[in-house]
């Protein structure tokens, strides 16, 4: 017994020694002590205290205490500063030292008291232990309240939230209200807009119903007083005719005698010619009494008359198989709409020559001096298209290829007015065709588009074939809805312009230039864009055609045959129209083209020879004018309904 106590004082020694000296302690496990310690309890019981002083920051593990905690970290590995010591940090010099302690103890004569101490300040040991153990616990309640506190104000804050998350959304939902009811009163703010403007589209309307009215009942009561007109003189022309008739009935009263005469005269003129009609009915009689019974006679009248009638039916066939070869070689293509050129080469001879001597002194003016006539452009289009009349002349006359043109641009903008200008500029035949009649032909488009081609190298001037809507038949061939026919005949078209011709200028004319195939915008050399008009440009127009219809409509007389039986036009009187009123209107008529103004001084014209006395004011003018502009607005309006719903 002796051996094992003096046994745990040596490894008592020993750790201790070795603690000492590395100054680190681990406790893995809970602590257990025994009256009679091994060397590794003793071992342990440093790691005890070590593991004490770590208790209120990392609880017990749950196989201890019961409680979820995290486990301990692992041990840090203890450096080996001493070559004589293990890897695991153990000294063994410290148990050699007592080893000899112990044997000193053996040897000296109170090893039994030495042992009672030991014992004595193990249970002290084990009381401090206990001790230790009992604060341990205290510790860890502490920590469990620490814990209920933790989880209490979590909880609380948690609540905040979501108090806090309630009212945002009470906020939340209020703006979306608040915007919602914005938005309602937005879209009935809108409407009522939409209301007020369909009102006033409504009295737009009512106001030019009335107007139309108003002008049917004047055009009634005008048309009242001229059939008033004419019953009257029609009454008077009654009345003497019957005048007439009774001063003639008395003078046949009076002269009964002279009536018998000429009735007795009437009667033997009649006898007589009635002898005649019927001596010469019977020379007829006996004619064909003697053919009928003479057989040699019979034949040769039958004969005679079948030969006759075979000769004029012969002539007459033959008449038109002839012209129609002549047509089909020397006439016009079927193609063609409009052309300068005459329907054979010897028609318009003389019209031509006296052209061409009108134009010999001023060639490329007419009589006001404008390069283009009726042509009112804008000034940069109009001297690109001088341009290139003057570029077209000087290559007709070197004898170099012609260039190609594309005109694109909305409808009435003047596009087929200045290709027949540049034409009669340059010198040039001129031809026009559209791309809606190619479709129809089916099959026979093809070789209408070379009979057209053929006919267009015959001019010695060199032609300048417009082609108006060439998308209709020019336009991509990998559409579904193009024939067969359709993409034979661009091909056609494609095959004669392949190469550049000393003989035609092929002038294309399209609203929608995107829609034409790849190849023809291959082929094109000059591309040039007709825009609407602007308000100089309108100006210009409106002056030009208030010049053409209204001023001078009366200079534009019959031949001297017809004015022996059609009376003179009434002459348009003109009071207060100025150059002012004339830029109002251009202001007013934006959007307008060339074409729609045209109409616009034809409207006036109209409304001119409509009223009473023939003049045109300018209250009239203005009514025209605007009633024409809100035409043109509504038709605006429906063509971007019919796209919209499109």
């Amino acid at each position: 017994m002796a051996k094992t106590y003096a046994l745990g004082l040596i490894t008592a020694v020993a750790a201790s020694a070795s603690l000492s000296k590395n100054n680190c302690a681990y406790a893995d496990g809970p602590f257990s002590f025994s009256p009679f310690s091994t060397p590794s309890s003793n071992a342990s019981q440093p790691s005890s205290s070590s593991s004490k002083q770590s208790a209120p920051s990392n609880p017990p593990s749950s196989s201890s205490t019961g409680d979820a905690a995290e486990p301990p970290p692992p041990p840090p590995k203890v450096r080996n500063d001493h070559p004589r010591t293990t890897s695991a940090g153990f000294d063994p010099e410290p148990l050699e030292r007592g080893v000899q302690a112990l044997e000193k103890i053996s040897q000296s004569s109170s090893a039994k008291q030495v042992l009672e101490a030991i014992k004595k300040q193990e249970e002290t040991r084990q009381v401090e232990l206990n001790a230790k153990a009992a604060e341990y616990n205290a510790l860890k309640a502490q920590f469990e309240t620490e814990r209920q506190r933790v989880i209490y104000d979590e909880q609380k804050k948690l609540a905040q939230h979501q108090a806090q998350t309630k009212s945002q959304m009470a906020r939340y939902e209020d703006e979306l209200a608040r915007k919602r009811m914005q938005a309602e009163n937005e879209y009935h703010r809108s409407r009522n807009q939409e209301l007020v403007k369909l009102q006033e589209e409504s009295s737009i309307r009512q106001e030019q119903a009335r107007r139309a009215t108003e002008e049917q009942i004047q055009a009634q009561r005008r048309q009242t007083e001229r059939e008033k007109a004419e019953i009257e003189r029609e009454t008077i022309r009654v009345r003497a005719i019957a005048e007439a008739e009774g001063r003639a009935h008395e003078a046949k009263l009076a002269e009964d005698v002279n009536r018998r005469i000429l009735i007795d005269r009437a009667n033997a003129e009649r006898e007589k010619w009635v002898s005649a009609i019927n001596t010469t009915f019977d020379h007829i009689g006996g004619g064909l009494k003697a053919i009928l019974t003479d057989q040699n006679k019979l034949v040769v009248a039958v004969g005679g008359v079948t030969a006759l009638a075979a000769g004029v039916y012969t002539t007459r066939e033959g008449a038109k198989v002839i012209w129609s070869y002549v047509d089909r070689i020397l006439g016009q293509p079927s193609l063609i709409r409009e052309s300068s050129k005459g329907k054979y080469p010897w028609s318009g001879l003389f019209s031509r020559s006296i052209g061409t001597l009108s134009r010999g002194g001023n060639k490329g003016h007419t009589k006001d001096g404008k390069a283009f006539g009726d042509v009112i452009l804008h000034p940069s289009l109009q001297r690109r298209i001088e341009h290139l009349a003057n570029a077209t002349t000087n290559t007709k006359s070197h004898q170099a290829p012609f260039r190609n043109m594309l005109f694109y641009g909305p409808p009435g903008t003047g596009k087929t007015m200045a290709a027949r200008e540049m034409a009669r500029k340059s010198g040039l035949d001129y031809a026009l065709m559209t791309g809606g009649d190619v479709a129809p032909l089916g099959p026979q488009a093809v070789t209408k588009i070379h009979e057209l081609f053929d006919w267009a190298k015959k001019s010695r001037q060199g032609l300048l074939l417009f082609i108006d809507e060439a998308d209709a038949f020019l336009c991509e061939r990998n559409k579904t809805y193009m024939s067969e026919a359709q993409r034979s005949a661009l091909n056609a078209l494609l095959f004669r312009t392949g190469d550049q011709s000393k003989d035609l200028v092929l002038a294309l004319a399209t609203n929608r230039p995107g829609d034409l195939d790849s190849a023809v915008a291959d082929r094109i050399d000059e591309v040039l864009e007709f825009p609407l008009p602007g308000e100089e440009e309108r100006f210009k127009l409106l002056k030009l055609y208030l010049d053409k219809y209204i001023a001078q409509s009366e200079t534009r007389k019959p031949g001297w045959f017809r004015n022996l039986f059609k009376r003179q036009p009434q002459k348009i009187e003109m009071k207060g129209l100025t150059d002012d009123m004339l830029k109002e209107a251009a202001a007013k008529t934006d959007g307008f083209s060339g074409r729609e103004i045209a109409k616009l001084m034809a409207s006036v014209q109209a409304a001119v020879y409509g009223s009473e006395n023939c003049v045109l004011d300018p209250s009239l003018f203005r009514e025209v004018v605007d009633y024409k502009v809100a035409e043109h607005q509504q038709r605006r309006k429906l063509a971007a309904g019919d796209k919209g719903s499109v």
